[in-house]
């Protein structure tokens, strides 16, 4: 426990050498923030994670001689930023990861603003980070590590990819003009019945032809009839005579 009320939890919890912070321990600051992670010399060194008890946001990444520095993640209550931080500011390529369910890519850059011409001669210039959103995308996953973020050229290629795709639509279809030809065979095999049709056609002309036969026989029975009975007529009227 220190003067001022925070403490550093010794033990299992917290590492000294010679007298110093060392090690992995967690602190506990006055004003409630906490910090849990690495330690050397009695600095925030290595890997940790710093809580704000004010606003409930987190800081989880590197740290330098007691300065955010490193790829980190800064997570807040509905959203969080990913990317670099040097001396406690972010720096550099980054994204924003919003809970509604998209990221905002973008950059960070540092404005150096002056301070009074008394203040010069001392460390006179604050750095004031900036910024620069570039484009928005769905969610994807983000590794401890300075990953650039797309590039603002590959969503007007993937829009692009449909009209690429209509343009191949007609290759896929030539399949189907064959299809023509498969269906066009079935009238070879229509054609059979009317080859089975025809030897009917040739029975009904010779049963047409017997019919005929038939007729002509009549007609000459008939007339052998009437030449037989004028014969016997004229035999006939011969007798009267």
């Amino acid at each position: 426990m220190y003067p001022d009320g925070s403490k550093y939890e010794e033990g299992l919890k917290g590492e000294w050498v010679a007298d110093q912070r060392h090690g992995n321990g967690v602190y506990y600051y006055m004003n409630g923030d906490t910090y849990t992670g690495e330690w050397l010399s009695h600095y925030r060194h290595g890997q940790g994670t710093y809580l704000y008890a004010e606003t409930g946001s987190k800081y989880v990444g590197g740290w330098v001689n007691g300065q955010q520095e490193g790829a980190a993640e800064l997570i807040h209550l509905n959203h969080r930023y990913q990317g670099k931080f040097v001396n406690g500011n972010p720096i550099g390529v980054g994204k924003y990861v919003f809970d509604i369910g998209c990221e905002q890519h973008g950059e960070y850059t540092h404005l150096d603003q002056d301070k009074g011409e008394e203040e010069e001669e001392e460390e006179s210039v604050s750095i004031i980070p900036k910024w620069k959103a570039k484009n928005i995308t769905t969610l994807t996953l983000w590794t401890p590590g300075v990953a650039k973020p797309p590039p603002p050229e590959e969503p007007l290629a993937a829009e692009e990819m449909p009209a690429t795709a209509v343009t191949e639509e007609p290759i896929a279809e030539e399949p189907v003009a064959e299809e023509p030809v498969e269906v066009g065979e079935p009238p070879a095999e229509a054609t059979e019945p009317i080859e089975d049709l025809s030897p009917p056609k040739e029975g009904e002309e010779e049963e047409e032809g017997g019919k005929e036969d038939q007729v002509d026989l009549v007609n000459t029975s008939l007339e052998e009839k009437e030449e037989e009975l004028k014969e016997s007529e004229e035999a006939e009227t011969n007798k009267e005579e």
